[in-house]
């Protein structure tokens, strides 16, 4: 798989999560649960971000970034603007640490075991951008739901 693929379907959707939270008429519905939705989109936002940063960014980028995954789902009331930053500044970081990718290291081993086996860097990434784009289907849904 090409870097720049995986690069071009990252920024797509980092990009469509930055315009879905800006939608958000209403900033505290952000932050709403209701009806079976067990977690916020501010929520969904900060696991994404902290997803993103952490297996990216820290493991390949080294930039040691360090998660705080409990937070990613406790946190509230997170004004909109940080969020946006927020995701600005996880563009950024995967767009330098991408650039840094090879084809060689898509083909190895990525650096820690997250599944029960073990998965090449290029299998690890596209799982990450799956990932990222099911959140962000949900995000979309919540907020046509609840900030009506």
């Amino acid at each position: 798989m090409q870097i720049e693929t995986l690069k071009t379907l990252f920024n797509r959707d980092l990009n469509k999560l930055k315009q879905e939270i800006e939608l958000y008429q209403n900033e505290n519905n952000l932050w709403k649960i209701e009806k079976g939705i067990s977690n916020s989109a501010g929520n969904l936002c900060l696991h994404l971000i902290g997803n993103l940063n952490n297996f990216i960014g820290s493991e390949l980028g080294k930039t040691n970034y360090s998660r705080n995954r409990p937070l990613e789902f406790s946190l509230k009331h997170i004004p909109k603007t940080e969020l946006i930053e927020k995701i600005e500044e996880t563009i950024l970081v995967l767009n330098k640490t991408l650039e840094t990718v090879t084809p060689e290291i898509l083909q190895q081993e990525y650096p820690i075991l997250v599944f029960e086996s073990k998965t090449t860097t290029e299998f690890f990434l596209v799982h990450l951008s799956t990932h990222l784009a099911y959140h962000l289907g949900q995000i979309n849904y919540h907020r046509r739901l609840l900030d009506s």
